[in-house]
C-alpha cells in the first residue's frame, strides 16, 4: 500500500469507530461524525430536503448540487465527508460550500473538545488545516438556511463527471427580513488559491447594499481584483479560470433574482431579463439508456451457428468477478526477481557516470543492469535507432525531418493559391490558416507488464507480455540477447486494453526484464506504476498544420494545400507511417480537385510517440474538418449544405489515385439527416438559441472515412492452428491477441460456423508465438477479417481430413468423426 512513501507503525480504521459515523438532527443543522460515507451523507441530505421547509434546505441542495458531480457511487460509498475536509484540498468540490454555509466542526484531543466554524482562517497554508498534529475532526454540522437566505454551488471541470474542478465555488447571501438589502454575503471559491478562499474585501463592500445591476458591477469588480492568479499559477489556464469566478456569481446573481421574484423599482432590485433565465437553470442529465441493435439472421440458420447473433463476450463474467487472468496476475515464481527501472530526469544530457551505491543499500538489492549488460546489439526498435538501455546520452536534440507528399498535378483553374491573405476575387477565394492538435495519453487500464522465465539451456526465455505485437516482442529480445528467435517464446492471455500503445512500446519493458532474467538466471518480473508509463511509453502524435485553401462563393473547394508537422518523440517508431495515414486522411470524404499534403516527423527531447487509435487519421480529418468549417462561415451557408456539395461521388479519384466504387456515402448521409431529423431539430436549436443568451446548443452532422488494414501490405495477412481432440473439443489458436475488443469472441464464432460446432465445445487459450509465428500485429481493424479467414480455411482443411469418417458413418455426430 502507498501513503505518500511514509510508513504508519499503526493504522486505525475510522468507518469502525461509533461516533465518527453517527448523525444528529439537531436544532441549527445537521450534524455528520467525520467517517460517514459521503453517499450516506447525500441520502440523509435527499431526505431533509423532502421533508423540510424550503427555506431551511438551501444549503444542502448546495451539497447534494456538488455530491452530483463529486465521483461514482462506488468512491462516494467509501469517501468520508471528513477526509474531505481534512485533506485541505485547494481545489476541493466541498469546502468551499462549507465554508461559504458556516458550517462548524467538532475538533477532539485527549481531554480537549472544542467547535470552530470553517471560515477563511480554516486553512492557513497548502494542504494544511487549523487542527494540531494530535486532533481530530468529530464531525460536521450543516446549518439549516433561514428565512431570505440563498444558497448555491457550482463546479467546472473539463468534463461534467468524475473530473477534478478547475474552480469550485458556495455562495450564500442573507437579506434583511422582506427587503433586497443584503444583510450577509459570502463567496467562497476553491482552484483560485494554494487552498479554499473567501473573497471577504468584496463581500464586506456590499452589505446594506441592494440586489441590483449596480451591486453585479461593483462584486464582478472586486472578484477581478481580489482573486488574482499569477500567469504561471499551478494549474494553469489562468485567464479561464479567473473568469469563472465572475461567471460564477453572476449566475448565482440571476438565480437569487429569479427567487426573489421582485419587480419593483429599479433601485431596490433589477429585473431578470428572459432570455437570462436559462443561466439559472441547473444541468440535468437524463437517465442512460441501454440499447444493442444487431440485425436478424436469416431464416433456417442453425441455433448453434453464433454469427450474427449478440453473443457477450467470453471472458465478460470472469472480468466482471475478477477471475480473469491478466499478466501480473500469473503465480509468483519461487525464486522470482523485481526490476524497476531507473528513468532520465534530463530530457537532454549526457551520461558522465552511474552511481549505484545507494541503490545497494537498499535491502533486497541484487543488481544493476545497464547497457555494458547486453550480451547482444543494444540498438533496438523499428527505425534502428532506439537504444535497449541508455549510453553515453539520454537523448539527442535535433530535428528529424522527414517528407512525404502528394501533389495531383491537376490546373489550378481560376482559382490562385499564390496570396498569403484572403482574397475575394473574381468569385474565388484563398484563406490560410493553422491548427494545433495536442497530444494523448493511451491511459489502457492495465499498465506495461512483463515476465520473463530463463530456460537454462541454448538461450531459451518465456515471455508472458501485455502487448498486441508479439513477433516484433520476440524479435527485440531475440536481437538483444544475441541469440535466435526460435529460443524466444512469447505469450499473451489477455490485455487490459491497448489502443495501439501496447503495439511496439511494449518491448521497451519486455527487452529489460529479459536482460535482467538472463543475468541473473531467475524469473524477472515488471509492471510500471501508472506514473512511470506515461513517462516512458509516449502516446498519439501532437499535430500542427499550416493550411491554405481555395474555394468558390458557392462553397465548392477547387485547391487545398496542407503542411503537416508532427512531434514524433526520440525515436522514429511508427512515426512514418502515422504521418502517411493523415496524409491519406487530409481529404476526409471530400472531392479536392487540386491538393498537396506535406508530412515532416519533427524529433524532439520527448518519449517517442508511437500508434494510437485511428493512427494519424483523425488528426487529419481534425484538420480537414476545421477549414471546412471556416469555408462554411466565410461563405455565409449552413455547414452541412458545402460539406455535401463538396463530397466524392461514385466513380471519383482520391489524392492517392484510388476509384470510388460502391461508394455509399452520399446515400448514408441522406439517410442519417432523414433519420435524425436533423432539419427539425436545426430549427429547434436555432429557436432556443434566440431565446437565450448565455446557454447555447448546437447541432452538427460529419462525414467520416476509417481506412482500415496495414499500410505496409504483407503485414495484411493472418494466422491459424486448429487442433482437434478425440473427445470432440477444439482448441484455436491465431495470429491476434485480445485486448478487451472480443476478438477471440469472434474467432470461435467464425470457427461454430465452419465447424458446424456449437461455441462451447470451442476453446482459445492464448496467443503464442510457438503455435503461430510470424504475426501481424493485432491494429489497423483488420484482425477480425486477416485471423478469421485463416480459422477458416484451417477448418476446411480438417473438414476435408474428416470426410472419409464422415461417409462411413453419415448418421454420426461430431464425437464420433
Amino acid at each position: 500500500m502507498k501513503f505518500k512513501n511514509k510508513l504508519f507503525p499503526k493504522m486505525v480504521c475510522p468507518a469502525w469507530i461509533p461516533e465518527l459515523n453517527s448523525v444528529e438532527h439537531g436544532p441549527e443543522g445537521i450534524s455528520f461524525g467525520a467517517s460517514c460515507p459521503l453517499s450516506f451523507v447525500e441520502k440523509t441530505l435527499l431526505d431533509a430536503v423532502a421533508n423540510l421547509p424550503a427555506h431551511q434546505t438551501e444549503v444542502f441542495k448546495g451539497v447534494l448540487e456538488q455530491l452530483r458531480w463529486f465521483a461514482g457511487k462506488q468512491v462516494k460509498s467509501v469517501a468520508s465527508i471528513g477526509g474531505n475536509i481534512i485533506t485541505a484540498s485547494p481545489i476541493s468540490d466541498l469546502n468551499p460550500v462549507f465554508m461559504a454555509s458556516g458550517a462548524k466542526l467538532t475538533i477532539v484531543s485527549t481531554g480537549t473538545r472544542r467547535t470552530v466554524r470553517m471560515d477563511h482562517t480554516f486553512f492557513p497554508a497548502y494542504r494544511k488545516t487549523l487542527l494540531a498534529p494530535e486532533e481530530i475532526l468529530l464531525s460536521i454540522e450543516i446549518p439549516y438556511s433561514r428565512e431570505g437566505e440563498y444558497f448555491s454551488a457550482f463546479k467546472q471541470a473539463s468534463r461534467r463527471e468524475d473530473d477534478i474542478a478547475k474552480v469550485t465555488s458556495g455562495m450564500r447571501v442573507l437579506f434583511n427580513p422582506g427587503t433586497a438589502q443584503v444583510k450577509e454575503l459570502a463567496l467562497c471559491y476553491g482552484g483560485m488559491h494554494d487552498r479554499t478562499v473567501s473573497a471577504l474585501k468584496t463581500t464586506r463592500k456590499q452589505i446594506a447594499n441592494f440586489w441590483n445591476e449596480e451591486l453585479l458591477q461593483n462584486v464582478c469588480a472586486g472578484l477581478a481584483e481580489e482573486l488574482s492568479l499569477a500567469p504561471d499559477a499551478p494549474g494553469g489556464m489562468v485567464e479561464f479560470r479567473r473568469t469563472l469566478t465572475l461567471s460564477f456569481f453572476f449566475k448565482f446573481y440571476l438565480t437569487v433574482l429569479q427567487k426573489l421574484g421582485i419587480q419593483n423599482s429599479k433601485d431596490k432590485c433589477g429585473k431578470l431579463d428572459p432570455t437570462h433565465a436559462s443561466a439559472t437553470l441547473l444541468f440535468q442529465k437524463d437517465p442512460p439508456a441501454n440499447v444493442q441493435l444487431f440485425q436478424e439472421v436469416p431464416k433456417g440458420q442453425c441455433e448453434e451457428d453464433m454469427v450474427g447473433r449478440p453473443l457477450p463476450h467470453l471472458a465478460a463474467a470472469m472480468q466482471a468477478s475478477g477471475e480473469a487472468v491478466y499478466c501480473d496476475d500469473i503465480p509468483r515464481y519461487e525464486n522470482e526477481l523485481s526490476l524497476r527501472l531507473v528513468t532520465s530526469t534530463r530530457a537532454h544530457a549526457k551520461i558522465k557516470s552511474i552511481d549505484t551505491s545507494e541503490a545497494q543499500k537498499v535491502p533486497g538489492f541484487v543488481c544493476f543492469i545497464s547497457a555494458d549488460d547486453v550480451p547482444g546489439s543494444n540498438i533496438t526498435g523499428i527505425g534502428n535507432d532506439e537504444m535497449v538501455f541508455a549510453k553515453d546520452k539520454v537523448c539527442v536534440g535535433f530535428w528529424y525531418l522527414c517528407v512525404s507528399s502528394w501533389f495531383l498535378p491537376r490546373a489550378l483553374g481560376e482559382c490562385t493559391l499564390l496570396q498569403q491573405t484572403p482574397d475575394h476575387h473574381e468569385g474565388h477565394i484563398a484563406s490560410p490558416g493553422e491548427l494545433y492538435i495536442g497530444g494523448q495519453e493511451h491511459f489502457y487500464l492495465e499498465t506495461h507488464c512483463t515476465i520473463a522465465v530463463p530456460k537454462g539451456e541454448a538461450g531459451e526465455m518465456e515471455l508472458f507480455v501485455s502487448t498486441q505485437n508479439t513477433t516484433k516482442t520476440q524479435s527485440f529480445v531475440a536481437n538483444m540477447l544475441g541469440v535466435p528467435a526460435n529460443r524466444i517464446l512469447v505469450r499473451v492471455k489477455r490485455m487490459g486494453g491497448g489502443f495501439g500503445g501496447k503495439d511496439t512500446r511494449s518491448s521497451l519493458v519486455s527487452t529489460a526484464v529479459a536482460l535482467a532474467a538472463y543475468k541473473t538466471g531467475c524469473p524477472v518480473r515488471c509492471m510500471l506504476d501508472r506514473d512511470e508509463d506515461m513517462l516512458i511509453t509516449g502516446g498519439r502524435h501532437p499535430f500542427l498544420a499550416r493550411y491554405k485553401v481555395g474555394f468558390m462563393k458557392t462553397g465548392r473547394v477547387v485547391a487545398l494545400k496542407v503542411e503537416h508537422y508532427s512531434n514524433a518523440g526520440n525515436t522514429l517508431d511508427l512515426s512514418q507511417s502515422i504521418m502517411e495515414r493523415a496524409l491519406f486522411h487530409m481529404d476526409n470524404c471530400y472531392n479536392i480537385p487540386n491538393i498537396r499534403g506535406t508530412g515532416r516527423m519533427c524529433k524532439t527531447n520527448l518519449p517517442s510517440n508511437t500508434a494510437f487509435r485511428g493512427f494519424g487519421g483523425p488528426q487529419g480529418m481534425l484538420i480537414a474538418e476545421h477549414w471546412m468549417s471556416e469555408v462554411a462561415v466565410t461563405c455565409g451557408l449552413p455547414a452541412e449544405e458545402v460539406r455535401r456539395k463538396n463530397m466524392y461521388k461514385e466513380g471519383d479519384l482520391t489524392h492517392f489515385n484510388q476509384k470510388l466504387e460502391g461508394f455509399t456515402l452520399p446515400r448514408c448521409w441522406e439517410e442519417c439527416l432523414a433519420s435524425s431529423q436533423y432539419h427539425a431539430r436545426k430549427r429547434e436549436v436555432d429557436k432556443f438559441n434566440e431565446e437565450n443568451c448565455w446557454k447555447k446548443r448546437g447541432l452538427s452532422i460529419i462525414p467520416t472515412k476509417f481506412g482500415i488494414s496495414f499500410s505496409v501490405p504483407f503485414l495484411n495477412q493472418g494466422g491459424a492452428l486448429v487442433h482437434v481432440y478425440t473427445d470432440g473439443s477444439v482448441l484455436l489458436t491465431h495470429g491476434g491477441t485480445e485486448m478487451g475488443q472480443g476478438l477471440h469472441t469472434k474467432m470461435v464464432q467464425v470457427a461454430s460456423r465452419a465447424l458446424k460446432i456449437p461455441t462451447s465445445k470451442i476453446y482459445i487459450s492464448e496467443t503464442s508465438t510457438n503455435t503461430v509465428p510470424n504475426t501481424s500485429p493485432t491494429a489497423a481493424s483488420v484482425s477480425t477479417d486477416l485471423n478469421g479467414q485463416a480459422i477458416y480455411e484451417a477448418c476446411q482443411t480438417i473438414l476435408k481430413r474428416l470426410e472419409p469418417f464422415k461417409k462411413k458413418n453419415p448418421s454420426g455426430s461430431w464425437e464420433d468423426w
